[in-house]
């Protein structure tokens, strides 16, 4: 069984495979205060809670954009599970061409998010991450990534209108009943929903004007599931994409 583990700003998530498939995943606050023990006690009882053992863990990979994270994950995996875990960076074969100005600054999650797509969806395509900020990553036809754009995340936004304003409430984010909204809560909630949709749907749109080619709108990320029904721009959604991406490059390496 191979452990996946998408180590992101707001969560870490961990995904327990065995071949292609997904069996169990797992979600922790990312947190960079927390001690290898700590990790290493949430691992043992995820496994525990899967019916796994340490001795049933084949191998580990940690794709993560937080590095304040790494020592102590990284220590955790080494002391419990006796593994050196693979980590999705320099080094590492993913078979991808990144064409973009500074290679290196192209985030783990990206890359992987996009070595998933090409691989299962095809190219060309682009590939949207909402997240805790949404992504946009162009493949061409020959599998390279050229292009990587950045916006604010649904949530990043609601939190940043309710920390700089006086009398702005934080809200649930959802898709509203109607654009006529009549209270403050309705009025935050329809302008953060469809102001994401609307930036997503303009993204997409110049991203076809620029390139003149039609592609696949491959989607992941956890607010995927929030406009997954209400639009017509995204073709594809898949949540478990980085895994995906993670088991093609883990195969790639071992």
């Amino acid at each position: 069984m191979l452990i996946a583990v998408d180590i992101g700003n707001t969560n870490i998530v961990l995904g327990f495979m065995q071949g292609p498939d997904i069996t169990h995943s797992y979600r922790l606050t990312t947190s960079g205060v927390r001690t290898s023990d700590e990790y290493g006690i949430h691992l043992l009882q995820f496994l525990s809670l899967s019916g796994y053992t340490t001795d049933d863990v084949e191998d580990v990979i940690v794709c993560s954009v937080v590095p304040s994270v790494m020592h102590s994950f990284r220590g955790s995996i080494e002391k419990f599970l006796g593994k050196t875990p693979i980590v999705v960076g320099p080094g590492i074969k993913t078979g991808m061409a990144v064409r973009i100005d500074d290679p290196k600054s192209l985030g783990a999650d990206c890359l992987v998010d996009c070595v998933a797509a090409s691989a299962l969806y095809g190219t060309p395509c682009l590939v949207i991450d909402m997240g805790t900020a949404t992504t946009f990553n162009y493949v061409d036809t020959s599998g390279a990534i050229t292009m990587g754009v950045i916006q604010t995340g649904l949530l990043t936004s609601a939190r940043a209108l309710a920390g700089n304003t006086a009398q702005l409430p934080e809200v649930e984010i959802a898709s509203p009943s109607t654009v006529m909204a009549k209270n403050t809560f309705s009025a935050i909630q329809t302008g953060l929903y469809y102001g994401f949709i609307g930036g997503i749907e303009r993204m997409i749109k110049q991203c076809r004007e620029e390139t003149g080619t039609d592609f696949t709108v491959v989607a992941t990320g956890g607010f995927g599931r929030v406009i997954e029904h209400d639009n017509d721009f995204i073709d594809i959604y898949d949540p478990d994409l980085i895994f995906k991406g993670m088991r093609i490059i883990y195969e790639k390496n071992h």
